[in-house]
């Protein structure tokens, strides 16, 4: 905000979502306080909203982290650019079965790679490179996200 930072209280999740028109951002707000199974429910809800042509602008605001996932157009790697105001925005990418070592032995495995982009104002690398190793901890055993 100019020359100021703000702290928010709470996580608001933009979802950025492909139309043909090109790219809406529906807003899940306070994210922060809801589960995985409410936050799904609602992505899909916008999903479906944004391809009707049926979003608010109030449902388009107030994002502070936004989350875009290109992995259903078979991109392997990118990197998002950071919507003002947010601190930070996660590409996605999509699933590839490669090669991969697991207790000495070379067998198929699954990996995605995703880019971690930071507004340096206000997340510094250190505390990004926290937040992906969180995250690649979680997504490698999902049943920490249910408890």
């Amino acid at each position: 905000m100019g020359d100021k930072i703000r702290t928010n209280e709470h996580v608001h999740i933009g979802v950025a979502v492909a139309v043909d028109e090109g790219l809406l951002v529906p807003v899940i707000k306070f994210a922060d306080g809801k589960s995985l199974s409410r936050i799904s429910a609602e992505v899909k809800e916008f999903a479906g909203k944004a391809k009707a042509k049926k979003l608010q602008p109030n449902e388009m605001e107030g994002s502070t982290f936004t989350i875009s996932n290109l992995g259903m157009f078979g991109v392997d790697e990118f990197t998002a650019i950071i919507n003002t105001p947010n601190a930070c925005i996660l590409a996605v990418s999509g699933i590839q079965q490669v090669p991969v070592v697991k207790n000495g032995a070379v067998v198929p495995g699954n990996v995605m790679k995703v880019t971690l982009s930071c507004d340096h104002r206000v997340v510094d690398g250190a505390t990004g490179a926290a937040f992906l190793q969180t995250l690649k901890s979680m997504l490698e055993e999902p049943v920490r996200m249910l408890v």
